[in-house]
């Protein structure tokens, strides 16, 4: 019997054929058999075969066939079989990478697209950017995508003029591309890279819309450009498109920043003037609302009839639609019939609106009332803290009692001041509290016994018989009653002081006054509220915001700012002076300091040296003090390292980014290494080499492996 073993050969032309039918049947499993096997056998099936798995692929939304079709793509390209792949295809399996969370390879696609200047349309690469921007990694790397897209267009490159140049312009960014990257910058903290995206917008001139100056301000916000605010001020009172939210977020914006540079004097004119306003609109309001009362009681039965559910009850609409949109994609016969990519341009401004939805809920300190801007609880409990840590006692009172006039409390210990001077009781200042409530009665605002009460209190706990004293004095220049419990905690003093007379006394003042057992029930119950942890209110969010909160240092935001700007227009010596200068005055660098010390030297250009010795700073000060390394900063000194051929320290910046689970662009790693050391250490190990350049070496082959170019 003869023993030979037959290799079944099949005609190629079946074999494409049975690929196309299981696709369009959706059996992927067997799809994918069939196309290894013609790659054993013929290498590549044809063209169009090629890009109807990858159109069909995209279309599962499937991240297993997905990432199959990412690898067809890597392989053709590898292989230098770059032309089978048609850009159409390619935006589409892109676009499906994007909405599955992975941005790696979807931007990775974009940029080979640029690369082979089969130039996607803004419309369709906004949509992938959009899904890109929902998680961290993709959010960075679409601010990356448009600085490199961005950077061909600069200082008019591109002439539009001609016919040539059609596709490349329509690629251009667009105000809806950079409102989504900036918005995915703001949402990941990474608001350092957002400001060089804003920094080429004028370069490139892209127009900025309503969207995009509330956006800016985010950023100016965060990165405390305050007098960059101040000049946005302008153009936002001008604006004649901007929402209530928009102004909003505006005024939060600038607020937070008066706060950060501890400009309180601002910060309190700002909540006094939209406390005045308020105060007008509720005024006109209430004369408004008597005249049209009748006419919305006569129509309220007709407009239940056609206003249907309650939005507001419900989960909102935006936040459903972007559900589905990342759970679905359009077929390929669609999205190849919609030459113009009108239906992905709509789709990148919907996901743009679900963005900027999440950025207005973190919004804290002013909200809105029929159109009128409104303080929150959040500035009154972040003024007072400034206030008692500058020591500013006089100011803060003053401000509260112009606060309070303006916006008069239900009772009189229910205002803010009283919550404020209870607070400092809590936290055992005293002196503070005391002060406070001097400024109180000289300013002729009337109060009620329980301040009185807890303070008295206080005083005769920590044994203060002097304050004690003169305070009961106060309290009778008010014509303040107090109540049974302050003359039993008086007693109890008295009687461990071993004043037996002075507590006979007390008693029988008691007494005479007819002053009824059982205290003030109201104070006492808050009090045990705040000491179980239970707080409510003003005075528990301004305790724990004391507990808690960090003291800032406006000191350097003013010094980040000269930092910023002297290395933004490239004059590094007098950057380095005010780093000087800055350390001097006791004010310790943080990671924007050193960002724009390390963007500037590479803007300039063969200032490896002094990086390298800003490093060795940052390495030091890191382990004395709690600087914190974040990712925009270990990103730029990477790419300088990179850049001058300093492999060593560019390895441990890797190895501390890979430690603290940080995002690195390997990408843009790879091509810049090519582009400027892709014949480094290419020969022999030479025979004798000194430990230095052995150490090099090793560094650079190390680098080389980790960006896969080994």
């Amino acid at each position: 019997m003869a023993g030979t073993i037959l290799v079944q050969a099949r005609d190629p032309a079946k074999l494409n054929m049975e690929i196309l039918n299981a696709i369009d049947e959706r059996r992927y499993i067997d799809t994918w058999k069939l196309y290894e096997q013609h790659m054993q056998m013929e290498g590549f099936p044809r063209k169009s075969v090629v890009n109807r798995l990858l159109t069909g692929f995209a279309e599962s939304l499937d991240v297993k066939w997905l990432e199959k079709a990412y690898a067809m793509v890597e392989q053709a390209f590898e292989e230098s079989k770059q032309n089978l792949l048609e850009k159409e295809p390619l935006i589409y399996l892109s676009l499906g990478l994007a909405k599955c969370g992975l941005p790696v390879p979807a931007s990775t696609i974009l940029r080979k697209l640029v690369e082979t200047e089969q130039f996607p349309p803004v419309t369709a690469w906004s949509a992938i950017l959009a899904h890109m921007s929902q998680t961290a990694p993709g959010a960075y790397l679409a601010a990356e995508l448009i600085l490199e897209i961005g950077y061909l267009f600069q200082d008019g490159r591109v002439d539009p003029r001609k016919k040539s140049n059609a596709p490349l312009i329509a690629m251009k960014p667009n105000t809806t591309a950079f409102n989504i990257a900036l918005a995915g910058c703001l949402l990941f903290c990474t608001t350092r890279k957002a400001e060089q995206l804003l920094d080429i917008m004028p370069r490139i001139c892209v127009k900025a819309d309503a969207n995009l100056l509330i956006v800016m301000a985010h950023i100016y916000e965060r990165n405390g450009r305050r007098e960059e605010l101040k000049k946005l001020q302008r153009h936002i009172d001008e604006a004649c498109n901007l929402t209530d939210i928009q102004f909003r977020q505006f005024y939060n914006c600038l607020l937070t920043c008066h706060l950060k540079f501890g400009d309180l004097d601002s910060a309190s004119n700002m909540v006094l003037e939209m406390l005045r306003k308020a105060k007008d609109a509720r005024n006109s309001l209430a004369v408004a609302t008597l005249v049209l009362e009748t006419a919305r009681n006569d129509n309220r039965a007709f407009t239940a009839r056609i206003s249907g559910p309650n939005l507001s009850q419900n989960e909102p609409e935006g936040s459903h639609k972007d559900r589905l949109i990342e759970h679905q994609i359009i077929s390929y016969d669609e999205f190849s019939r919609d030459r113009n990519f009108v239906k992905l341009g709509n789709e990148a401004k919907e996901v743009l609106l679900s963005l900027l939805a999440k950025l207005q809920t973190q919004v804290e300190l002013i909200t809105t009332q029929h159109g009128i801007l409104q303080p929150t609880e959040k500035i009154y409990v972040k003024l007072v803290k400034a206030f008692l840590e500058a020591g500013k006692l006089k100011d803060l009172a003053r401000f509260l009692i112009k606060a309070e006039k303006e916006d008069s409390p239900v009772s009189n210990d229910d205002s803010a001041l009283v919550h404020v001077i209870k607070s400092c009781i809590s936290l055992g200042w005293l002196d503070q509290a005391h002060d406070l409530l001097d400024e109180m009665r000289f300013a002729g605002v009337r109060t009620g016994s329980s301040v009185y009460a807890s303070l008295l209190k206080a005083y005769c706990k920590a044994n203060r018989l002097r304050e004690v004293t003169s305070l009961l004095r106060d309290a009778q220049k008010a014509g303040i009653q107090l109540d049974s419990s302050c003359y039993d905690t008086l007693i109890q003093c008295r009687v461990l002081q071993q004043d037996t007379q002075g507590a006979l006394d007390l008693f029988k003042e008691m007494k005479e006054a007819k002053i009824p057992r059982g205290g003030n029930p109201e104070f006492e119950q808050l009090v045990e509220g705040c000491a179980g942890n239970a707080e409510a209110g003003l005075m528990a969010k301004l305790l724990r915001e004391i507990r808690e909160g960090q003291k800032l240092d406006s000191g350097v935001h003013d010094w980040n700012n000269v930092i910023h700007f002297f290395c933004k227009k490239r004059l590094m010596a007098d950057a380095e002076k005010a780093l000087a200068k800055m350390r001097s005055l006791g004010h310790t660098p943080n990671a924007q300091t050193f960002h724009s010390m390390v963007t500037g030297y590479a803007a300039i250009g063969g200032k490896y040296i002094e990086v390298t010795e800003l490093w060795g700073e940052m390495k030091s000060l890191a382990s004395s003090a709690p600087m914190k390394f974040d990712q925009e900063l270990l990103d730029s000194l990477l790419y300088t390292f990179v850049r001058g051929g300093f492999f060593v320290r560019a390895n441990e910046v890797v190895d501390m980014m890979e430690k603290g689970n940080m995002f690195i662009d390997k990408y843009k790693y790879r091509t810049l290494y090519l582009k400027y050391h892709k014949t480094l250490y290419k020969g022999k190990t030479p025979k004798f080499q000194t430990e230095s350049q052995l150490k090099k070496r090793e560094a650079a082959l190390s680098f080389k492996k980790w960006i896969g170019l080994c």
